[in-house]
């Protein structure tokens, strides 16, 4: 899948909105080709918040990521948030919409009733054709393909009939849907279940990716990671950024900071890396000859 997008990217919470506005044309922002939000923290906004919606979408490439969709939920979908979706992604000309592969409402109110969580889906059949069937309703509202997110989880679901990779794998084939690849929580998962995470990356369908996450976790013990989206990412989530990229190609991949959200020149940090590991992937030849250009014999 080659996505809409390229290169790095940022989560645009508001806490960085001065802080890029201010930097923009700069060299030290430079690595930020595209910017996520959720729409729906934007939808209807208006006043200031319109504003620096409008400012942004006229300097920078624009993807949305939901949260509260809740493909796997027992109610309904809902197909008025949906609408409200679909009107925002065509006034804002924002091309790509994803969502988790998880649940987030309990199923038992008739208002969609959230528990402002993403929690696991059983991995059944049953499953895998209620939940594609969901993805076909909300990509059959929308007029396009949706990415679904793996989700990261710390239990395991009480029934389930095949591990995580062969549930991803049947949902994205049946639904006819997108890859939206989050390697932390590939990584997350693989410590809490005891899995290899390299040997589950290389069983994804990596012509389906459109885009991708980097993000910390939280270390609650030895063997309990919890995807807190509140940390710098640590070595073994880039060593797993490096692999796919090896795999699959330079795919779009944007940093997720949520909480303790450091200045703008710190997240650079990350970015910038995101931006040398998808060159290097793309042109290791001069990255090699450069290398041995500066070897002093």
């Amino acid at each position: 899948m080659r996505s809409q997008i390229q290169g790095a990217g940022l989560g645009l919470k508001r806490e960085l909105i001065p802080q890029i506005q201010a930097s923009f044309g700069q060299a030290e922002i430079g690595n930020i080709d595209f910017l996520e939000i959720a729409p729906e923290n934007w939808i209807n906004a208006g006043g200031k918040y319109s504003k620096q919606l409008d400012w942004f979408v006229e300097r920078y490439p624009m993807v949305c990521h939901g949260l509260c969709l809740s493909l796997g939920g027992l109610s309904p979908l809902n197909t008025d948030f949906l609408k409200q979706v679909k009107t925002f992604l065509q006034q804002y000309q924002i091309p790509i919409y994803t969502e988790h592969l998880s649940y987030c409402s309990d199923g038992f109110k008739g208002d969609h009733g959230y528990l402002y969580d993403l929690l696991p889906i059983p991995f059944t059949e049953e499953a895998v054709h209620y939940v594609a069937q969901r993805i076909r309703q909300t990509q059959d509202i929308l007029g396009q393909q949706i990415g679904v997110e793996n989700a990261s989880a710390y239990v395991a679901a009480p029934v389930s009939e095949m591990d995580e990779l062969t549930f991803i794998n049947a949902v994205i084939s049946e639904a006819n849907c997108l890859l939206h690849l989050d390697i932390n929580n590939i990584y997350v998962n693989s410590v809490n279940f005891g899995f290899d995470p390299h040997v589950f990356l290389r069983g994804l369908p990596g012509d389906k990716i459109i885009y991708s996450h980097m993000a910390g976790h939280y270390q609650q013990t030895p063997s309990l990671l919890v995807d807190t989206h509140g940390a710098n990412v640590i070595d073994p989530v880039w060593a797993l950024l490096a692999d796919a990229y090896q795999l699959f190609g330079a795919f779009p991949t944007l940093l997720e900071r949520d909480n303790n959200i450091p200045p703008l020149n710190l997240l650079m940090q990350e970015i910038n890396k995101i931006a040398d590991y998808q060159h290097q992937a793309t042109h290791p030849l001069s990255i090699s000859a450069a290398a041995n250009a500066e070897t002093v014999y």
